[in-house]
């Protein structure tokens, strides 16, 4: 079978498999494990080399899967491309700073001003907007997880990956409406990966001296690029960005969890009580969709 045709039964699949709103979550379980798992890469190849290793693992992975032609229709169509990519390695660059210098379910928390910025500037109803305010509440509840002093850098750094976050939500869902098929996806993430080349190209030549960093890095790649960016790709084609901003409110519940299993990150009555509000909210918009 042609590697075309393997993509096009893969894709297919895929969409008639999960709903929208069910991609974006599944897509939040393996980004934030994928990061948890990053921070074992960060001592040998830094934030910068991790980025540019998995974003260049992913549009690899994509350029194999779905071979797109090597050209854009449009002018149009490259703007959209290039401004998705860039997007994406700007996001990931301020996020994996962040989590360097303060915790997961932080760095998550403080970075979720991004979607939610995109689900108020969105609502017109005032149920929508309710939900909003849930979620927001439940991110102020979420946001302190130590009594430790945050490095006020590492919180600079989740804001603006907030900020990147939310033109990530647009910018994905203009290039899946001007790129046919799934090129966009390729063609953003190896914009993606050439824009992070000069973050990562003292670190990540590193992680191939040793062949358990490798593998480390392709489950990294795997985790936060390849499963994440295709289904949120697929996503957010044809879910508007004020319900893909809400549904996105499970980050950092899930972020909260995955930092308590993984990294040892305690939970305490508020993080509990912001679990619960965001999850109500996230919960409520799926239902809607």
């Amino acid at each position: 079978m042609a590697n075309s045709e393997l993509a096009a039964k893969f894709s297919a699949r895929l969409n008639i498999a999960l709903p929208p709103w069910a991609m974006v979550i599944a897509s939040i379980l393996s980004v934030q494990i994928g990061a948890a798992t990053a921070k074992g890469l960060f001592e040998t190849a830094g934030p910068g080399g991790v980025v540019f290793l998995r974003t260049l693992l992913a549009a690899l992975f994509f350029w194999a899967l779905w071979r797109p032609a090597l050209r854009l229709n449009s002018r149009r169509a490259l703007v959209s491309v290039l401004l998705y990519g860039l997007s994406i390695v700007s996001m990931m660059l301020a996020f994996y700073s962040s989590i360097e210098r303060i915790p997961l379910g932080v760095a998550v928390a403080v970075s979720f001003v991004g979607p939610l910025a995109v689900a108020v500037i969105g609502s017109r109803r005032a149920r929508e907007l309710a939900w909003t305010g849930l979620a927001a509440a439940g991110i102020v509840l979420l946001s302190p997880l130590t009594n430790a002093a945050l490095d006020p850098l590492g919180m600079a750094l989740a804001a603006a990956a907030g900020g990147f976050w939310a033109l990530y939500i647009y910018f994905s869902r203009d290039a899946g409406r001007h790129v046919p098929g799934n090129a966009g996806l390729v063609f953003g993430m190896a914009v993606g990966a050439l824009a992070g080349l000069p973050f990562g190209v003292n670190g990540a030549p590193k992680v191939f001296t040793d062949p358990s960093l490798i593998v480390l890095a392709g489950v990294v790649a795997l985790l936060s690029s390849i499963i994440p960016f295709g289904l949120q790709f697929q996503a957010l084609k044809s879910m508007p960005p004020r319900v893909a901003g809400l549904l996105l409110s499970l980050e950092p519940v899930i972020a909260l969890l995955i930092g308590a299993v993984m990294l040892g990150e305690t939970l305490g009555l508020r993080e509990i009580a912001g679990i619960a509000l965001v999850t109500l909210a996230a919960a409520a918009t799926a239902r809607g969709t």
